[in-house]
């Protein structure tokens, strides 16, 4: 099972990217997708996850209305459309999965991590 993130980059404030998070392995219909990050000096947060098989997205506070995460089955990607970013969005950003009935925080399945820089 692997889980492939790309997307990141340098962008202005305000501006947007879109994360993907490709999988291979297994079928990820009874599992939850996320995606965290971590910024420089900083430990990793929560970002945003969903149900693959019923959506259900969930936010943190400090990205609602900014960031959407999404899932394709046909691709077998994962997606953060991220969008009026601020400095403080600057972090590696890495996606992970858990199966449904796990702990809420035991996200045993993780990617590298993709670097997004916001500077103004």
């Amino acid at each position: 099972v692997q889980l492939q993130a790309s997307g990141g980059g340098s962008v202005q404030t305000g501006g947007s990217l879109r994360l993907s998070c490709a999988f291979s392995g297994r079928a990820f219909v009874n599992y939850v997708m996320a995606w965290f990050r971590q910024a420089p000096g900083k430990e990793r947060e929560f970002v945003a996850n969903i149900y693959w098989s019923r959506g259900n997205p969930f936010y943190a506070d400090s990205v609602k209305g900014r960031f959407t995460i999404s899932r394709d089955d046909a691709k077998k990607a994962l997606y953060l459309q991220m969008r009026d970013l601020e400095s403080e969005d600057t972090a590696v950003y890495y996606c992970a999965a858990r199966h449904r009935a796990a702990d809420s925080t035991n996200y045993n399945i993780w990617g590298q991590g993709t670097l997004v820089t916001v500077s103004s």
